[in-house]
């Protein structure tokens, strides 16, 4: 059964008429998204919030360091948000950011990416390995140990946060204590025996056609990843990575690609948590101002990140 909180806010979008994705173009998709993510946002943590800007990549890359206000150094999230490859922003994501900086006690770095169409696949893959790079080579610089470093991400960002992890183990290095991984679309477009997507194809909250819809912007006409960097599931080899929390909901078309891939990470020989939420629906780390649940995963990420990166 749909969670009753989430379930009064699906109501209420109902109500107000709100499109899907996949019937506007991306400009007004990226404000719808934000007003989405606003809704049901929680109030915003206290802690020290910095903008930076570093030249990576053949461009300006925006980044946003979130640090608790405790005693460092501190260990290092970098964080890549959510959006299907063309939606997210920093502000759209910054009260989520806030809150796993003040719940997990690290210091949270969240990526700018550049978003598709503009700025088609592999743009974000080059941006979030600059960020990565840029991170653990001036961590001490911003407080932060690099030896403590771990990634997460929700949806899109999920795919990158573990592609990160792959292009690192094969550059040796950095290195990555852990990843967090929240309802990614790891499959990127491809087939499979993924039967949520046709169960859940209307939503409740992702639709199949908005999932075309940023696919077809991001990969091309077909829609498809045309490798590993798009569709992790792809890869030639999932060993040696670091240990992963994967999250997932009941309620999304995504959610067999995603157990899918937890199940890929853990015949490679990786260390796997899974934790699905069975009420919710795609999207519900942003949910946690309306929906107790989707708190409740907000803390269970931040504690899972904490344990990883605890001082050995």
């Amino acid at each position: 059964m749909l969670d009753p909180q989430l379930d009064a806010i699906l109501a209420q979008a109902r109500a107000q008429g709100l499109p899907d994705f996949a019937d506007l173009p991306p400009l007004a998709c990226r404000g719808l998204y934000r007003t989405i993510l606003a809704a049901a946002d929680v109030a915003p943590a206290d802690v020290i919030v910095q903008d930076r800007r570093i030249t990576a990549a053949a461009t300006s890359l925006a980044l946003r360091l979130y640090t608790p206000r405790t005693e460092g150094p501190h260990a290092v999230v970098v964080y890549y948000h959510g959006g299907g490859y063309m939606l997210g922003d920093l502000d759209g994501y910054d009260n989520v950011c806030r809150q796993l900086c003040h719940d997990s006690g690290a210091i949270v770095v969240a990526v700018d990416y550049r978003l598709a169409p503009e700025h088609p696949f592999p743009a974000a893959v080059d941006d979030c390995w600059a960020a990565l790079l840029w991170v653990a080579k001036h961590a001490p610089g911003f407080g932060a140990d690099p030896q403590r470093l771990a990634l997460a991400g929700d949806s899109a960002g999920a795919v990158l946060a573990t592609v990160m992890t792959l292009l690192a183990r094969d550059a040796q290095g950095p290195r990555i204590r852990f990843q967090a991984l929240l309802y990614p679309p790891a499959a990127g477009g491809h087939d499979g025996d993924y039967p949520s997507r046709a169960l859940y194809a209307a939503g409740p909250t992702l639709t199949q056609r908005t999932m075309d819809y940023f696919s077809r912007h991001t990969f091309g006409a077909a829609g498809k990843a045309p490798d590993f960097r798009g569709a992790p599931l792809l890869a030639e080899s999932l060993a040696g990575l670091p240990p992963a929390l994967l999250m997932v909901a009941g309620f999304d078309a995504l959610r067999d690609e995603a157990l899918a891939y937890g199940e890929a990470l853990r015949a490679a020989g990786n260390a796997v948590t899974t934790l699905e939420y069975a009420g919710l629906a795609h999207g519900f780390i942003s949910m946690a101002g309306r929906v107790a649940a989707a708190r409740q995963a907000q803390q269970a990420l931040a504690g899972a990140l904490s344990a990883a990166l605890a001082v050995q």
